[in-house]
């Protein structure tokens, strides 16, 4: 297995068990103790995780949004519903959508109400969020469950014969020069598949994920309609990214 595989199966461990030790993941990737040390030591520099006695904790505990197994993250609530109130003003009635798996979208899901729109997504809590809404036409692609997303091949073909309108997607970073980026590739071919199949596409991202990279990157800020955030966004850091031709929604 290569290092960044077994990077994302580290990662993967930690936003499913919150800590893991190093006989662990050793036990299960197939490799010495020295490699995941190694291993470790790497995302520790990348700011992804904290070194502990005998293993290591995730860096920030909801990892920038990422939805754990059970139940959503509550966290960064109030700039999470900020950007879903202001992502509603680009939706209308009998729009195509997509909504990508994750905390942000799953707000702008809750305000959608029972809108006579089409939603397509992979996110089970969304899912759960619009099945009751008798309007909604709520499109579900097929594929494998990672944590509350569902991903795979059959999920990508799927997206790809669609017409989807516009696309609201998440990230776990987004940097000037990386790019929106996750954490694991299995997300990465889904991702990309509403991004080339939408007209528009908006990354809907708090101001907490602005200047942060993950281990993948899926997409350079320039293939974005747009970017929709936060109030809180230091003006220093939106007038950067305008300069570079980004346009911001807040």
């Amino acid at each position: 297995m290569n290092p960044l595989r077994r990077y994302e199966k580290i990662m993967e461990a930690l936003l499913t068990e919150k800590e893991v030790t190093v006989a662990k993941l050793s036990e299960r990737l197939q490799v010495t103790g020295k490699t995941i040390r190694e291993d470790l030591t790497k995302l520790e520099e990348q700011g992804l995780v904290l070194r502990v006695h005998g293993g290591a904790v995730l860096a920030n505990s909801d990892q920038f949004g990422i939805l754990p197994g059970k139940e959503p993250l509550v966290k960064h609530a109030e700039e999470k519903s900020e950007i879903a109130e202001t992502a509603i003003r680009f939706i209308f009635a009998n729009d195509i959508i997509a909504l990508d798996g994750g905390s942000t979208t799953l707000e702008i899901a809750r305000r959608l109400g029972n809108s006579p729109i089409t939603v397509i997504t992979n996110d089970v809590y969304i899912i759960s969020e619009l099945a009751p809404m008798e309007n909604v036409r709520l499109v579900v692609p097929g594929g494998y469950r990672v944590r509350n997303m569902l991903a795979g091949p059959e999920a990508v073909s799927y997206i790809r014969n669609l017409n989807i309108q516009k696309a609201f997607i998440s990230a776990t970073g987004v940097h000037p020069e990386h790019g929106l980026s996750v954490y694991t590739g299995d997300l990465i071919d889904f991702k990309r598949a509403l991004i080339e199949t939408s007209r528009e596409s908006f990354a809907v991202v708090d101001h907490h994920k602005f200047g942060h990279s993950a281990l993948r990157t899926f997409a350079p800020l320039s293939e974005m309609t747009a970017i929709i955030t936060d109030r809180a966004l230091p003006s220093e850091t939106a007038e950067q990214f305008r300069k570079a031709g980004i346009r911001l929604e807040q």
